[in-house]
């Protein structure tokens, strides 16, 4: 296999570090192949690596990620895995809209509080 790289190529590539790529390794999201104490990845851990990272990115748990990455195992075709996809991305965008209202309330209330404290402050000068 001539499209492989190894363990520092892949995180230089991802720019993740040493511990991040052995953890996913460690609960299997990537299974690189091995020559003696070397590790290297195919074009296949290349692919799951950027989704894992895109997952990630998105909020999305490993746990999460790892399922929806199996689903492709048991169906190459992907159907299953591009319907799991759209049920958690919708799952999560509700999560990001809610996140999204309390970081609006807390800036607001954040702001206004400081313009309060700002407007006693100046009364008393």
């Amino acid at each position: 296999m001539t499209d492989r790289i190894d363990f520092k190529q892949m995180c230089a590539r991802f720019d993740v570090t040493p511990r991040t790529l052995r953890h996913y390794e460690y609960i299997e999201l990537l299974s690189p192949a091995r020559e003696g104490r070397a590790r290297f990845y195919g074009a296949r851990d290349v692919a799951r690596m950027t989704l894992i990272l895109r997952g990630r990115k998105f909020g999305f748990s490993l746990e999460e990620i790892r399922q929806w990455l199996e689903l492709y195992d048991a169906d190459p075709e992907g159907r299953t895995q591009k319907q799991a996809w759209i049920d958690l991305a919708e799952g999560q965008l509700r999560e990001l809209d809610e996140r999204k209202r309390d970081l609006e309330d807390a800036i607001s209330e954040l702001a206004a509080l400081r313009d309060r404290v700002r407007a006693e402050l100046d009364s008393k000068t």
